[in-house]
């Protein structure tokens, strides 16, 4: 098992290096609708969030937490469905930042977890 993991790695990270991304791991990016919850882990870092509907808004609220010593922070990317975008950072080992946003205008928004 040890040696697939260490091709697994080899393999994303020469990816990651030929293609210049600054984001070295996303969780799943699809849009969602109220209500739904995830609680998506990438390697060096976790996150827990849920979408709720009111009227014609929804809130995304939750937190995201930084679980690797190193230069880089866990963050939080939500692009509402009207195209409003926010983001929120953890930045330090063990650090968790809570987070809640409401856009007005749609029912649905898009979450990814990433490291940068």
């Amino acid at each position: 098992m040890s040696a697939v993991r260490e091709i697994i790695t080899s393999v994303l990270s020469a990816a990651v290096l030929a293609g210049g991304l600054a984001v070295a791991a996303a969780g799943p990016a699809s849009a969602a609708t109220c209500p739904s919850s995830s609680a998506p882990v990438v390697d060096g870092a976790k996150a827990a969030w849920s979408l709720r509907c009111s009227g014609n808004k929804v809130t995304v609220a939750g937190w995201v937490e930084d679980t690797r010593a190193d230069t880089k922070c866990a963050v939080v990317r939500v692009n509402a469905g009207n195209g409003a975008y926010k983001t929120k950072s953890a930045c330090g080992s063990g650090v968790r930042e809570q987070f809640s946003y409401t856009f007005a205008g749609t029912k649905s928004a898009q979450v990814r977890l990433a490291i940068a």
